[in-house]
C-alpha cells in the first residue's frame, strides 16, 4: 500500500492525517458565509474545506416525502434543492482556498455536478448514498484523480463490490472512509475499528468521516489505528437554519480537532522501541546498577550483605543487574569505596 499525492499533499500510511473539514451546505446559499467557512477551516489547520454539489433533480425523485431527521416541515426535495451551491461559485471558491493555503475540494453527487468541478478539485469524495452508484464511480474512476468514499450504511460486502467497481474502471488512488450515517451519530456507534478492518480488507489507506458531536474521541481514536484521513462537518454556528449546522463543530471545536489529531501523531511515534534522546539523562542516572553496599576490602568476598542493586545518580555506574549473580562468586581485587559502581577489574574473575 503506497502513498499517493492529493494536490500535492502526500496521504498514505506513513504521512500525517490529511483532515477534511466539511462546509457542506452550511454555507446556507450565502457566498460570503462559504469563504467565512474557508477562514474558519484554514485557521483551524486543516489540509481540505469541502463543500457539496448537487442538483436535487439529480438526486431525489420528486414527491419524495420527508426524512425525519432533518426536522423539517417541507418535503426533502424542496429541502435539498434550497440547498444547492451555485455552480458560478466554484472557481470562486477554489481561488479563495488558494489565497488561505487551504485546498478546495467539493463532494459531486451526480454527473453534471461532477464536470463543473473536474477542473478545480485535487480529489473525488464520494457521499456514503453515492458509493453504491456503480455508473457514477465509474465515470469518477475514469478521470484519473484520487477517490476518498464514504461507506456509510453500506455492508462489507457492498463496499467490495463498488471497490471492484472502481478498480475495474482504472482507479487506482483510493481511500475507504468508515462512516455512520447518522446525523448525529451516538457515540457509542460509531464503529471506529472499522477503519482497521476496511484498510485489513482492501489495502488501501483508510479514515473515518465522523458525525459524532465530540469533536475529539472518534477522531482520535480513529488516528490511533492508522486513519489516514478524517473529515467532519463544521459550522460558523450551530443555531444557524439548515439541516447540517446542529451536529457540526463550532469553529473552535474544529480547531480543537485538528489539534488532538496532531497530538494523537505525535504520541504514536515511529513504533521504534528505542532509547530516546529526552530519556537519556535518567538513562544514565536511574537505570538500577551493582554498587558497594558497603567497604569491601581488598581479598573480601562479594556477597549480598555487601552488594547492592541502586540508581547511580551523577556517579559513575557499576555493571548492569543482570551480571549479580556472577560477581556473587567473586573476590574484590582491590579496596572499594561504599556506593562505588563496580566493574569487573575491581573483582577477580577466576
Amino acid at each position: 500500500m503506497e502513498s499517493f499525492d492529493i494536490g500535492g499533499r502526500p496521504v498514505g500510511p506513513d504521512e500525517s492525517t490529511f483532515v477534511i473539514a466539511e462546509a457542506g451546505s452550511n454555507h446556507n446559499g450565502d457566498l460570503e458565509t462559504a469563504k467565512e467557512l474557508i477562514d474558519v477551516a484554514a485557521d483551524a489547520g486543516a489540509d481540505a474545506v469541502k463543500f457539496q454539489t448537487f442538483r436535487a433533480e439529480d438526486l431525489y425523485v420528486e414527491e419524495s416525502g420527508e426524512v425525519e431527521y432533518l426536522d423539517d416541515d417541507r418535503g426533502i426535495y424542496e429541502i435539498i434543492e434550497s440547498m444547492e451551491m451555485p455552480y458560478e461559485w466554484i472557481p470562486e471558491l477554489h481561488d479563495y482556498c488558494s489565497e488561505q493555503s487551504i485546498q478546495f475540494m467539493s463532494t459531486p453527487f451526480d454527473k453534471r455536478s461532477a464536470e463543473e468541478l473536474a477542473e478545480y478539485v485535487p480529489a473525488w469524495k464520494v457521499a456514503s448514498y453515492t458509493s453504491s452508484h456503480v455508473p457514477f464511480l465509474q465515470h469518477l474512476a475514469g478521470t484519473d484523480k484520487p477517490i476518498i468514499m464514504s461507506t456509510g450504511a453500506h455492508e462489507l460486502a457492498e463496499v467490495a463490490e463498488s471497490v471492484a467497481a472502481l478498480r475495474e474502471a482504472g482507479a487506482t488512488d483510493l481511500v475507504l472512509l468508515q462512516c455512520v450515517a447518522a446525523y448525529p451519530t451516538p457515540i457509542s456507534e460509531i464503529n471506529v475499528g472499522v477503519v482497521e478492518t476496511l484498510n485489513e480488507e482492501f489495502d488501501v489507506p483508510t479514515g473515518l468521516s465522523d458525525h459524532t458531536l465530540d469533536p475529539v474521541t472518534a477522531p482520535a481514536a480513529a488516528v490511533a489505528l492508522g486513519a489516514s484521513v478524517v473529515e467532519k462537518h463544521f459550522t460558523l454556528d450551530k443555531s444557524m437554519e439548515g439541516p447540517d449546522h446542529e451536529f457540526a463543530l463550532k469553529p473552535n471545536e474544529l480547531g480543537r480537532m485538528v489539534s488532538a489529531i496532531r497530538d494523537t501523531e505525535a504520541t504514536l511515534g515511529s513504533g521504534e522501541k528505542r532509547v530516546l534522546e529526552v530519556e537519556q539523562e535518567l538513562h544514565e542516572k536511574a537505570r538500577r546498577a551493582i554498587h558497594a553496599g558497603e567497604y569491601i576490602e581488598q581479598g573480601e568476598p562479594l556477597t549480598k550483605e555487601n552488594l547492592n542493586v541502586l540508581r547511580p545518580g551523577e556517579r559513575e555506574s557499576g555493571l548492569h543487574p543482570k551480571f549479580y549473580n556472577e560477581l556473587l562468586e567473586t573476590t574484590a581485587t582491590r579496596d572499594i569505596q561504599r556506593g562505588k559502581g563496580i566493574k569487573w577489574e575491581d573483582v577477580d574473575q577466576d
